[in-house]
């Protein structure tokens, strides 16, 4: 399984990427409002010239018309890359008519298999099941995103199943359990995943005795 990074900030881009563990980078208005007025367009070129992998870039027409012309100018912004575009009726036309275009799509804001599998038929690259918000609302977000593999294996369908709204180490645990291709996780979760009580203590013991041995 592959690690994205959920974050519009090229210093958390930057301190992420020291330890090779981060494979591409997604990015949504809400995360770009946080950065402080910085151009899109710039922050994701920025980010594109740390990570050399998938950086998404959402859409934010409504229109699929208009959806086609944006995400026309988001994909010239660099190779990697990949459309953001929300699944609904006007979402899915444009994600058929964009990725018949070449361009990349991962569609955003699933919540259903259904969804899913109309997205993946439609040609996107990648389907973004939210786990942390259906579980606020009470469903099983893990159990969707198991059911999208599942459902992708079976039929032998392309489209990638990307886990995201993680919040918490466990979330990827079980990301991984279930099989998806990616994991999108804010940076505050990477350093999360890295600690464990047990091997601080043991670093400590073995600092410990490395003085009682003169070795310190």
């Amino acid at each position: 399984m592959q690690l994205f990074l959920d974050t519009a900030s090229i210093a958390d881009v930057r301190a992420a990427a020291r330890y090779g563990v981060i494979s591409g980078v997604t990015t949504n208005p809400s995360l770009l409002a946080k950065e402080g007025g910085v151009s899109y367009r710039e922050r994701v070129q920025e980010i594109a010239s740390v990570i050399d992998g998938p950086i998404s870039a959402e859409c934010v027409s409504r229109k699929a018309d208009d959806l086609v012309l944006e995400a026309r100018e988001l994909a010239s912004w660099h190779p990697n890359v990949v459309v953001k575009i929300p699944i609904d009726e006007e979402g899915l036309e444009a994600i058929h008519r964009c990725s018949s275009e070449g361009i990349r799509i991962n569609t955003t804001l699933i919540f259903s298999v259904n969804q899913a599998l109309l997205a993946a038929l439609a040609g996107a690259t990648f389907v973004s099941p939210f786990v942390g918000r259906l579980d606020d609302v009470g469903e099983d977000g893990m159990e969707m995103v198991r059911q999208c593999v599942a459902v992708f294996e079976s039929y032998g369908l392309s489209a990638r199943v990307l886990a995201a709204s993680l919040r918490h180490p466990l979330h990827v645990t079980a990301a991984a359990l279930a099989g998806a291709h990616i994991a999108t996780i804010p940076p505050t979760l990477l350093p999360q995943m890295m600690k464990h009580p047990l091997t601080d203590v043991g670093i400590q013991r073995f600092l410990d005795d490395a003085r009682k041995a003169g070795i310190l």
